[in-house]
């Protein structure tokens, strides 16, 4: 083998092992997705419990993947770090936000039950 084979067939190699690189903008595009998705009032009207779930169970998945983004992109030399910062950061406001949305759920059926007590 030659020595340029061997470069080739080294720095193959090493591509193999590289996690695969994301744009910023492409990322913060997902991000704004879904955040335009979940802010849709139409759909919280029609199908607040169904979103509020998902908001919670997306987060539930995003914060544990971004912990392991960070750890496999201190190992691999800091690359892509940042976006997995995102993930995280992304996963626990998605967290909050559904458990906020529950207890404005709870409070306007109080606040309605409330109501329908008082005047009756």
């Amino acid at each position: 083998m030659t020595s340029t084979t061997q470069q080739t067939a080294v720095s193959t190699v090493e591509a193999r092992n590289t996690p695969a690189r994301v744009s910023f903008w492409s990322a913060a595009m997902g991000v704004s997705l879904i955040v335009a998705i979940f802010a849709t009032p139409m759909f919280w009207l029609m199908y607040g419990s169904y979103y509020t779930f998902a908001m919670f169970m997306f987060g539930v998945v995003a914060v544990p993947a971004g912990h392991l983004g960070r750890r496999r992109g201190t190992r691999l030399g800091g690359r892509d770090r940042g976006l997995a910062l995102l993930g995280i950061v992304t996963g626990w406001l998605l967290i909050c936000c559904s458990l906020l949305l529950v207890l404005v759920y709870a409070g306007a059926l109080a606040g309605l039950a409330f109501l329908v007590n008082s005047t009756s």
